[in-house]
């Protein structure tokens, strides 16, 4: 493609060089550079791009778009400055594969928690509906029936734009996506054409990214900033942020909620392990969830699903057929009669979420066992209040490791234990290696008892100074239910 007709409609400050070239693909990473390519020069959270120019040029590329030039500009290649690379390469990615989302009913979701389990279920009702649909979810990414492997919650923009090509070329109507606040500051959604945005909650999370709450807050805001005027804003007011989410949209604005009037509204009749049964919009329906807040995520879908035209009825049932996300609120009954809960839960309100719904449920007499940990090089803030809500809210806690990254699990563990008071402490176990945390918190249990294994999830591996080791609470689970 004519570099020129990629860069129409993108605010640039100032070019040097042929524009008139063109391009064969677009990258930000010089070691997959290849010949004809435009490069991006992206800031990132650990390298900057434009220390990489010179490498890229040298594996074939032509042209580059940074947002200051070289000190020594190569008369062969063109070069772009703008105000920011991520944004820029997120709007000319959309231009290179055609503007696809365009050509899709695209809704992003986007939320502290609940992201993945909306999405998720959005797209296996519109698969039931019988539509072909597209997922792009921290789970895993699904064109129409293939599934490919995901390692980010938002991949990046040139990725999600060939993505939704792909889609478009497999015959696909809708796709759901989660967007997460990293990547709306840094450009991965900018230039997509949203049919739909949904706003879950807000709570305390990446501020080692954002640094305060507030720009956090900014960063979701600037989501619904940008959504056009054909588009739904669909938020959940029992969050007190969400009226600022949808202050400055363009979009029709669309409320549900659980405890106070809304356009959609849903009560809990009744609540087991085994599920609920929701009044949502004057029909009764029992659904195979857990909890206030997957509550709250099924009115969101049945919301967005009413938006897109999609019939009341019709809806329901379908959500009545739904089992839960993989890791999110997944239950085992083992041989020894205790109950095993592996969810994701991994901020502060997610665990409270998770913990209050099995303390809605359960019986009295069984006991809670809770065993969770923090990951390294995150927002540390978190540690300490997680600890103090996961034995507030359980009989007996276990600190642990979860992806200790490049930190020592030792000092993360450290980190949770100041949420705790010295009594606290009498309750509570440090076992640094998660398998034999999980054992341990199985083996304490008896018969009634539950036991929440929270903060992993989905996830099949622990990462640990940088390498990914197989991990899976789920496998660990197993293992124990096997040998009993």
């Amino acid at each position: 493609m004519n570099l020129k007709e990629l860069l129409n409609g993108i605010e640039f400050i100032e070019i040097k060089g042929n524009d008139n070239i063109e391009v064969a693909e677009l990258s930000f990473d010089s070691r997959t550079t290849g010949k004809n390519n435009l490069f991006f020069a992206v800031h990132g959270e650990k390298t900057d791009g434009h220390n990489f120019i010179d490498s890229a040029i040298d594996n074939g590329a032509v042209a580059i778009v940074c947002e200051q030039f070289p000190e020594t500009l190569n008369t062969k290649i063109c070069y772009v400055r703008v105000k920011s690379a991520g944004q820029a390469m997120g709007k000319i990615a959309s231009i290179f594969y055609g503007e696809p989302s365009k050509k899709l009913k695209l809704v992003g979701i986007t939320g502290t928690n609940g992201k993945t389990t909306t999405a998720t279920l959005l797209y296996r009702l519109f698969k039931s509906l019988g539509y072909k649909a597209g997922l792009l979810s921290t789970i895993a990414i699904y064109v129409d029936d293939e599934r490919l492997e995901t390692s980010h919650t938002t991949p990046d923009a040139i990725t999600i734009n060939s993505l939704l090509k792909k889609m478009l070329d497999a015959g696909c109507d809708y796709c759901f996506m989660e967007v997460s606040s990293h990547s709306i500051v840094q450009g991965r959604v900018a230039g997509l054409h949203f049919r739909g945005g949904i706003f879950s909650n807000i709570t305390h999370d990446h501020l080692d990214y954002h640094k305060t709450f507030d720009e956090y807050i900014k960063a979701k805001k600037t989501f619904f900033d940008t959504l056009p005027p054909e588009a739904f804003a669909l938020i959940n007011i029992d969050d007190r942020n969400a009226g600022v989410m949808v202050q400055n949209t363009r979009a029709s604005v669309h409320r549900y909620a659980l405890s106070s009037p809304a356009d959609f509204m849903c009560r809990i009749v009744e609540h087991t392990f085994e599920g609920m049964n929701l009044n949502i919009d004057g029909t009764e329906v029992w659904l195979q969830f857990v909890g206030k807040f997957n509550a709250s995520n099924l009115l969101s879908v049945y919301a967005a699903a009413n938006l897109l035209g999609k019939e009341k009825n019709e809806i329901l049932t379908l959500l009545s057929l739904m089992r839960p996300v993989s890791g999110r609120f997944e239950s085992l009954l083992l041989n020894t009669g205790v109950m095993a809960i592996i969810d994701y839960a991994h901020t502060p309100d997610a665990l409270k979420n998770v913990l209050d719904a099995i303390n809605e449920v359960r019986n009295d007499g069984g006991n809670l066992i809770t065993v969770v940990g923090c990951g390294g090089n995150r927002d540390k803030t978190k540690r300490p209040e997680m600890a103090r809500i996961g034995l507030e809210n359980s009989d007996k806690l276990i600190l642990t490791s979860d992806n200790p990254r490049y930190e020592k699990p030792e000092t993360i563990i450290e980190d949770m234990k100041a949420g705790l008071t010295s009594m606290q402490l009498s309750k509570t176990l440090c076992i640094t290696n998660r398998r034999e945390a999980i054992k341990t918190a199985l083996m304490l249990a008896g018969k009634g008892d539950i036991v929440l294994i929270a903060g992993k999830g989905h996830e099949n591996y622990q990462d640990v100074e940088g390498v990914k080791h197989h991990f899976d609470d789920r496998e660990v689970v197993q293992e124990f239910n096997s040998a009993c």
